[in-house]
């Protein structure tokens, strides 16, 4: 039996590999899906099976409750809340960890440096991403929340973590196990309070990747290949990811953990009230569009609040076979409120996955097309972030938006990205602003291009 339940995790941790590489595009996700569905039966099946005379009911009940309302919600959640689900999902598997280890504690496990890696990590994950579920859901204010002595105090969390944790290996008592529980869960708090929505999508795959590492202190506690192979995949492709978006967003690691960004003071932001942004009519972008060569399209966080990626794709679909104009989408690494959410949500509506480019695959592009049509995006435009080394923003790539004959900005408002830093793009020459929402926006310029 033993050999056939290391036979059955071996073929489970394949098929997780398998999934998690399926889940890097688009095309391939839904299978990769399916594979993580399989493997994960596969392992708790086997689990099952070679443990014959264990009463399984309470974990079946549990299993199938689960099941039952991850379900429910995956069917309930909007598109625009994926975020808030994801970090939700990295809450769960830190807390599970920590549950798992204050148990192994009370059994009188002996496994204390890894009951300690579940505790410490999964503390954080969980904690971190409740704080970061309240900032996307609007629960507190999305914004860096910094207070003086902030970074003193985490310092000082983090040392008596340290401490208490060495304490803990040497003596085994078990009250100081929980008073590290209560230190990393506030500590996890502390961290993410000062990180603003700008860098939520790196906030959430760091918490991935601490919510997989948080399992692989679990598996080596528990004796559990599959814990310790999935946990590992899972922790290392979160950091892998969080180094690739902050090296996109040119930015530290460090900086980002630290926290406060967009609340510096940008000395040498555009003065609005000097200048006069021009605005049109969905009736003139549909005029400009339907007579342009090449209309690139930069989908952000606006789009999703607004659900418009299916009247977009209907505009674009209107333009490429009623006009002959050629139509792409440019993603930025960081647009939305987490790795990949525009990719979702174009997936969603349908739109072709050859017509949807990274930005270092599409940026040159721009000095091409003749519209750039701009829908809710701000700080992945803004062009002080390659001018103005006072700017909060400074040195992140931008998608060259503004190298476009025309540039129309579909907003409610001239206002600022999660940043705070104000775009001078809205006030250029060839920019014109389409106030309003951006689904109703482009369901009139896609009324018009079908009138015409």
């Amino acid at each position: 039996m033993p050999v056939f339940l290391s036979y059955s995790y071996l073929i489970s941790a394949i098929l997780l590999i398998f999934s998690i590489r399926g889940l890097s595009s688009p095309q391939t996700a839904r299978k990769g899906n399916s594979l993580g569905i399989l493997g994960i039966i596969i392992a708790i099946g086997a689990t099952i099976i070679s443990n014959p005379n264990y009463n399984w009911s309470n974990a079946l009940i549990a299993i199938f409750l689960g099941a039952i309302v991850g379900i429910y919600f995956a069917l309930k959640v909007k598109m625009t809340s994926l975020p808030q689900m994801v970090a939700i999902f990295n809450g769960l598997g830190g807390l599970s960890a920590v549950l798992i280890s204050l148990v192994e504690v009370i059994s009188g496990s002996s496994s204390f440096f890894n009951n300690l890696i579940g505790l410490v990590i999964g503390g954080l994950a969980f904690s971190g991403s409740i704080i970061a579920y309240a900032k996307l859901q609007g629960l507190i204010q999305a914004k860096a929340i910094v207070f003086k002595g902030q970074q003193a105090i985490n310092l000082i969390f983090a040392l008596a973590t340290i401490t208490l944790c060495g304490y803990y290996i040497i003596n085994h008592n078990p009250l100081i196990f929980y008073y590290i529980a209560a230190i990393t869960t506030l500590l996890g708090i502390l961290l993410v309070l000062p990180i603003g929505g700008a860098d939520m999508p790196v906030v959430i795959s760091i918490l991935n990747a601490y919510s997989g590492w948080a399992a692989v202190g679990i598996g080596f506690s528990l004796n559990n290949v599959v814990l310790i192979i999935v946990g590992a995949i899972v922790g290392a492709s979160g950091a892998i990811l969080s180094y690739i978006m902050v090296k996109s967003m040119n930015r530290s690691l460090i900086s980002v953990m630290l926290g406060g960004f967009g609340t510096q003071t940008n000395t040498s932001q555009v003065n609005s009230s000097d200048k006069t942004a021009k605005s049109g009519s969905p009736e003139d972008a549909a005029f400009i569009m339907e007579n342009a060569n090449k209309v690139i399209i930069v989908p952000g966080y606006g789009m999703a609040v607004a659900q418009a990626q299916h009247v977009l794709k209907e505009m674009a679909d209107d333009l490429h076979n009623r006009y002959g104009v050629e139509v792409k989408y440019a993603i930025h690494p960081v647009a939305g409120r987490m790795p990949g959410h525009m990719n979702v949500l174009l997936a969603e509506a349908n739109v072709p996955y050859d017509e949807v480019f990274e930005l270092e695959d599409i940026n040159r592009e721009f000095a091409t097309a003749d519209v750039a049509y701009v829908i809710g995006a701000n700080d992945i435009t803004n062009p002080l972030a390659r001018t103005d080394p006072s700017s909060p923003i400074y040195g992140m790539p931008i998608l060259d938006v503004e190298k476009a004959k025309t540039v129309f900005f579909v907003k409610r408002s001239l206002a600022s990205g999660y940043s705070g830093v104000e775009n001078p793009l809205f006030f250029a020459d060839n920019t014109i602003m389409l106030y309003g929402d951006a689904k109703k926006v482009t369901e009139e310029i896609v009324k018009t291009l079908e009138q015409s």
